[in-house]
């Protein structure tokens, strides 16, 4: 079981306001910060960190759980609507499994951020 992720970006200020806005569609918010570091979570737990410091990680994948299709649905237009590229629209993804439904971003670094759901419809 991981505890938290860090990923390394080029460019602090505009990855900080792309993560607000796509994480918060996932009910996820900034819980704790530093100079160059930012910490997403909830309940005042930071699982999902950005930070300004040595190359950028990308392109890394990183998906986020969902607790449901809508949220993902939520994700993606969120993160399109902040800057992010579609890499997936949100769908099924059967090869996975048949309840595997999920969304893809890249982020401004070109990592691929996704939200998916493992509960059937």
């Amino acid at each position: 079981m991981l505890d938290h992720v860090i990923l390394n970006v080029r460019d602090f200020e505009s990855s900080r306001l792309f993560y607000d806005r796509a994480l918060d569609a996932l009910g996820w918010e900034a819980v704790m910060e530093f100079p160059g570091f930012c910490g997403y979570g909830y309940d005042g737990k930071p699982y999902f960190w950005i930070a300004q410091r040595g190359e950028a990680s990308a392109p890394a994948h990183v998906a986020l759980a969902s607790p449901d299709r809508p949220t993902v649905d939520a994700f993606h237009e969120a993160a399109i609507e902040a800057g992010g590229r579609d890499n997936g629209a949100p769908g099924i993804r059967p090869r996975y499994h048949e309840n595997y439904y999920g969304a893809f971003v890249s982020d401004p670094d070109g990592n691929n951020i996704e939200a998916v759901c493992h509960k059937p419809e």
